[in-house]
């Protein structure tokens, strides 16, 4: 089975920063801290009222690094991160509603899935490639391992509750790509404008993975 270009990037990063943002303004330089770390993933989750804006100026600015737009949650979002220049999509959940109109635009969507019901409506749905959310509440890597045997098929990127402590755990498994994390820019980073401590975390989240695939 082919993988999108845009999975195998999700992939070959294997961390994905799961990103807020209140001011558009610091974006591209959030962005650029991440991508000097190694990290050339951002998940820009829609969030703020800002995140719209933030998603489309790292779109156009920032090229070395893959724009995807998170907590796309209604229909009318999924036609407004395509516009904005988002490459892949993640949500929370599924809907047929979101499912459609992702169909639409063409890019890859990874649905949030938490149960053998959610596993089943994606796996009907053709979405093989899922969001495991929220991971630590839902179970876990014993959850998920549970989840994975009826559906041995699908691949999963865990998010929530996911830090530089336990992610080895995750990626050691052979359904995840990748796992989705706050934990590479803290909040007091991002109002301090502290770009080096995101690059730090970025590094060592990098030198963590390139530890456990030796």
């Amino acid at each position: 089975m082919s993988i999108a270009p845009e999975i195998a990037r999700l992939k070959a990063c294997a961390v994905v920063p799961v990103v807020v943002i209140d001011e558009a303004e610091i974006a591209v330089p959030l962005a650029e801290a991440l991508l000097a770390g190694g990290i050339d993933v951002i998940e820009i989750t829609l969030r703020r009222p800002a995140a719209m804006a933030a998603l489309e100026v790292v779109a156009k600015k920032v090229p070395g690094i893959l724009p995807v737009a998170g907590t796309v949650v209604t229909p009318a979002q999924a036609a407004e991160v395509h516009n904005a220049g988002a490459l892949a999509v993640v949500s929370p959940g599924f809907t047929e509603g979101v499912d459609e109109a992702m169909k639409k635009t063409g890019l890859p969507w990874l649905p949030g899935v938490a149960t053998a019901s959610d596993c089943m409506r994606a796996v009907g749905a053709g979405r093989l490639t899922c969001k495991f959310f929220p991971a630590e509440q839902a179970g876990g890597v014993a959850g998920l391992k549970a989840l994975s045997g009826p559906f041995p098929q699908m691949q999963f990127c865990p998010t929530g509750g996911v830090s530089l402590a336990n992610l080895g755990n995750y990626l050691a498994l052979p359904q995840v790509i990748c796992v989705g994390g706050s934990w590479l820019v803290p909040a007091d980073a991002v109002k301090n404008r502290d770009w080096a401590q995101v690059t730090k975390l970025s590094r060592e989240a990098r030198e963590k993975v390139a530890e456990l695939r030796d």
